[in-house]
């Protein structure tokens, strides 16, 4: 029995008696949900700030369930209790960007024309003159290619409104006498009949054209020489901004 005794005196000195697991375990636990709280916190105080856009808090907030549910038991905070608040972008205002208000009713408010076309603004109509060496054949009524370009330039202002438009042709005092125009009366009228037609075909209302001949009666240059009576030459459409006065 003294034996026994002795011998359990002489090693009891060394042996340790093993910790459970629970005693183990428990350091671990209060480890981990210090660093959840903390993580917690540092989130709020993100959000409190306004750092970032809601995305990124929504983005913050499931990082940290992530962790804290790969972490283990927490000190049992409910987030969805308090939800942090997300921060809505502030709308700007709107740009204003002044514009220059153009009223396409107004016929002078686009006459980008080319050199071929004299635009003449007048009170109640507007002229626009080209010259027939541009539009036709020497002693010729019909329209040339040349010619049709130049019609087309006009086409898109005279449709973009609704007056009358009269087509008026011009000569200088050279007389001519030929089997179809024996006379600069049946020249003139001719040519601005053929140009009456063009209008129309490009989309121009009958009812607004009217065609004219003046032969050498309304000169706007001197018929004494060459350059005076090319000015003579021509054909001018007349758009009346005023209705006819009775």
């Amino acid at each position: 029995m003294n034996g026994q005794t002795s011998h359990g005196s002489r090693f009891s000195k060394w042996h340790i008696e093993p910790q459970r697991e629970e005693e183990q375990e428990a350091w671990l636990i209060t480890y981990l949900d210090m660093l959840t709280l903390l993580l917690v916190m540092l989130v709020i105080m993100l959000a409190m700030a306004g750092k970032g856009d809601g995305k990124q808090n929504e983005q913050a907030i499931v990082d940290s369930t992530a962790l804290q549910a790969a972490s283990g038991p927490s000190v049992g905070l409910d987030m969805s209790a308090s939800p942090i608040p997300t921060i809505a972008p502030v709308p700007l205002p709107p740009v204003e960007t002044e514009t220059d208000e153009i009223d396409d009713s107004d016929p002078k408010s686009d006459m980008a024309l080319g050199d071929d076309i004299e635009v003449i603004v007048n009170e109640g109509s507007i002229s626009f003159r080209i010259s027939s060496e541009l539009l036709f054949g020497s002693g010729r009524a019909e329209l040339e290619d040349a010619g049709l370009d130049v019609i087309d330039q006009l086409v898109p202002t005279l449709a973009a409104n609704r007056y009358r438009i009269v087509v008026e042709g011009h000569t200088d005092n050279l007389p001519i006498l030929t089997e179809r125009f024996p006379s600069n009366w049946e020249l003139s009228a001719s040519r601005a009949s053929s140009v009456v037609r063009y209008l129309q075909l490009a989309g121009i209302e009958a009812t607004r054209l009217s065609a004219t001949g003046y032969a050498d009666t309304r000169p706007i240059a001197d018929n004494g020489d060459e350059r005076g009576r090319a000015s003579n030459r021509r054909v001018e459409l007349i758009m009346q901004t005023e209705p006819d006065q009775p």
